[in-house]
């Protein structure tokens, strides 16, 4: 009991002397790092991928992307639209794309496959830009931090190194990745879905096709494991929340749409 009361303890002392911070969508925040730092991290991770992963030759895919993310950084905060972004195409099977702070942009060919068209793709990009507006690689780094942290002090302080003791910090390693580390993710995950979904409507793509984007993923078999143990939400989740959100967004695209200013980067 002591070693549990003592996590209890740093884990609250930790969120005490957080930085105190709000996303976009007005969620409080749990951030212990310097957003210059996660830049650091983001730019050293992009170069170490431009020297493992070439660059597509397709200079079309590559125009067509740049394009897109083009409209998408010339709508973020002025914060984010006055500085110079990366984008890269790299040649993989994968079905991804991300967006890393320290304005870095990469999309993999295998995406392609699945994202059907403009609006798709930027579906894709606005969510993965999502996460850098909202500092989410900063919010999860100082949570694995502050974590791993509460539970090394704990096990220190909680008496005689047993057995059962090592079992029960074992279960609470278990206990922390499930209860805060994975569903923290996922609301990472939705929040971006959802700064995704008003950034591309923002920039002139039909933002319906965020929920025909996920359908293609259902399709596609991604995303099979269970909800609960999952870094992100199902895909019906996704496109639920996608469906209850799509009022104002569309509102913004079909102003944009009548005025003849949609995306034209296919």
């Amino acid at each position: 009991m002591k070693g549990i009361k003592a996590l209890t303890l740093a884990l609250a002392a930790s969120t005490l002397i957080s930085a105190c911070s709000t996303s976009p969508t007005g969620r409080k925040q749990f951030v212990l790092l310097p957003d210059s730092k996660l830049n650091e991290m983001g730019v050293a991770s992009f170069n170490q991928m431009k020297e493992e992963i070439p660059a597509t030759q397709n200079e079309e895919t590559s125009r067509s992307v740049q394009c897109i993310a083009d409209r998408i950084i010339a709508v973020l905060p002025d914060q984010y639209r006055n500085q110079e972004w990366e984008v890269r195409v790299f040649e993989s099977d994968q079905v991804n794309a991300f967006a890393l702070p320290g304005n870095k942009i990469g999309v993999y060919t295998g995406l392609l496959n699945v994202a059907q068209n403009q609006s798709q793709l930027a579906a894709v990009m606005g969510h993965e830009v999502g996460h850098v507006l909202a500092r989410h690689g900063n919010e999860r780094v100082s949570t694995q931090l502050a974590t791993s942290q509460a539970l090394a002090i704990g096990y220190q302080v909680s008496g005689e190194d047993t057995p059962e003791k090592k079992a029960i910090f074992q279960g609470l390693g278990i206990g922390a990745q499930v209860g805060i580390i994975l569903p923290f993710s996922r609301t990472h995950e939705s929040e971006a879905d959802l700064i995704g979904l008003q950034l591309m409507a923002k920039a002139g793509f039909d933002p319906r096709e965020s929920v025909s984007l996920w359908q293609n993923m259902s399709k596609a078999g991604s995303s099979k494991a269970p909800e609960l143990l999952s870094t992100h939400p199902s895909n019906n989740t996704r496109i639920n929340d996608l469906n209850t959100a799509m009022s104002g967004p569309l509102n913004v695209y079909n102003d944009l749409k009548a005025q003849g200013k949609v995306a034209n980067c296919y």
